[in-house]
């Protein structure tokens, strides 16, 4: 990371992040063609959850490469400035890194999905079958997670 003062180190700290957002980004390629599609998530410590349709775009491009980020970031503030060169944001940002699979058995379908609905609910659902065979889950083990944040500097000095 170029601005060392900008990473953020602590573990417990990204996971905090992670678990205060509301929407992840899953970035993909696609042969030599970026992809990137916002989804909602459950997170578990080890493990980012995405539910999405049986078929689809990003279903295709993870049977080919099943290398992802996931991306996860709270937008803190608007700095804004007289000068135009001086504007800013105040945010907090976490990327994940690994291999995307399919989940294709029921029980952990199951516990993925109720890993996904903690993060928007204290409450538990149960899973219909008939519910269950029209959705497909995707499991994202994390091999990397890094942090970035941009908190308030001090004023610069007037030149």
């Amino acid at each position: 990371m170029r601005r060392n003062e900008r990473e953020i180190k602590d573990r417990s700290r990204m996971d905090a992040i992670i678990r205060s957002c509301k929407v992840c980004r899953l970035g993909l390629c696609d042969g030599d063609e970026p992809y990137i599609v916002p989804m909602s998530f459950g997170y578990d410590g080890r493990a980012v959850y995405l539910h999405c349709a049986r078929e689809g775009r990003k279903l295709d491009i993870i049977r080919r490469n099943s290398r992802v980020c996931v991306e996860f970031d709270i937008l803190t503030r608007l700095v804004e400035s007289k000068d135009a060169c001086d504007w800013g944001m105040r945010y907090q940002s976490v990327l994940a890194v690994g291999n995307a699979s399919i989940v294709e058995d029921t029980e952990a379908r199951r516990r993925a999905l109720a890993v996904l609905m903690k993060q928007y609910s204290d409450k538990d659902y149960s899973f219909p079958e008939k519910a269950m065979a029209g959705i497909c889950i995707i499991e994202i083990p994390i091999e990397r997670l890094t942090g970035k944040q941009s908190v308030d500097q001090p004023p610069r000095e007037a030149e």
